[in-house]
């Protein structure tokens, strides 16, 4: 079996069991303890109610990202352009998944290039901190390039790694790649993890390099280490390893603008993000999910109805003030 034909494998292998075993952690996200604080007199007309913003220089309808899943394999193809599509339709971004295949294969580069459906959709790229050090700042520029990216998602994993059969065992100067990437690359680099979690100090060190944004990617939703073991990884014991989302959204507060995601299933759920201090929300399996059940415009409009609902309820008439909405810490 070639290389080349191991990493379609593999990406195969990963959506299909999350789509269909789903693969979620069994300890919480933390949301459950978060409770927005209910306004009975919010005067605020929910029909002009504008939860707009930026995000790498365009206009998002309501702060969401479709976090990067897929790519690399045939089917990845169909799947990455009917997120893309409704991104562009509804007004958030979207990022692919990680395009180490298409380093591999430049022939996978049409799994991946969406940008002629989503025209004016906010455009992740995304590469591998082990594949950045690797490979080096030409070779990331050029799958920028090739996609038309706004920016760079460097996606650090080694706990999904050291359990994968065939994953990476040297994590040694991601770093400095990043750093160098942070200081050559045109576009904000976006450093994010893949379910397990950032700390507070691994934030701090990713600020003084100059990255643009965290994406947290907490415990609580898709265990990337349970997915390794049912694909016969090795080193038991991790399935319920890392930092809960809440958690790492509460240690890198303040540090640098922030992505939540880890176990964010509705639009609720992505608005207590945003009042602990995210800036935007994100999420994938539930997206992933509503593409093979032929539901995501469903899904997509609920979390926006959603959103909405809790702006009002909270009596926040726009993003600023959403971010601003007053919540309650209960007890485990």
């Amino acid at each position: 079996m070639t290389k080349k034909t191991k990493t379609e494998s593999r990406k195969k292998d990963h959506v299909e069991l999350v789509v269909k075993r789903g693969m979620q952690y069994r300890k919480t996200h933390g949301f459950e303890q978060v409770d927005f604080v209910h306004c009975s007199l919010p005067e605020v007309a929910f029909d002009k109610i504008d939860l707009s913003t930026r995000f790498l220089g365009k206009r998002l309808r309501f702060p969401l990202l479709i976090t990067g899943m897929t790519g690399g394999y045939k089917d990845a193809q169909r799947i990455n352009r009917t997120l893309a599509e409704h991104a562009e339709k509804f007004g958030i971004a979207f990022g692919v998944g990680s395009q180490r295949a298409m380093i591999e294969d430049s022939s996978m580069k049409k799994t991946y290039y969406v940008r002629d459906v989503a025209p004016n959709t906010p455009l992740l790229a995304n590469i591998g901190g082990v594949q950045l050090r690797k490979y080096g700042i030409a070779v990331a520029e050029g799958l920028i390039s090739a996609i038309e990216a706004d920016a760079l998602a460097v996606h650090l994993n080694p706990l999904q790694e050291i359990i994968q059969p065939e994953g990476d065992r040297d994590f040694t100067g991601v770093l400095d790649a990043i750093a160098k990437a942070c200081d050559r690359l045109d576009v904000p680099i976006i450093v994010k993890e893949t379910g397990a979690g950032i700390s507070r100090e691994v934030a701090i060190r990713l600020r003084r390099i100059g990255v643009a944004y965290i994406d947290v990617s907490g415990a609580g939703g898709t265990s990337w280490s349970r997915v390794e073991y049912a694909r016969k990884g090795s080193i038991p014991g991790f399935e319920e390893w890392g930092i809960p989302t809440v958690d790492s959204i509460m240690q890198c507060k303040g540090i640098l603008p922030l992505i939540a995601s880890g176990g964010i299933r509705d639009g609720i759920t992505a608005c207590k993000a945003i009042a602990l201090g995210a800036h935007l929300a994100g999420a994938a399996y539930p997206f992933i999910k509503a593409v093979e059940q032929k539901q995501l415009a469903f899904v997509l409009s609920q979390w926006h109805q959603q959103m909405r609902a809790v702006a009002l309820f909270t009596g926040s008439k726009d993003y600023t003030a959403l971010r601003q909405a007053k919540i309650i810490h209960k007890n485990p």
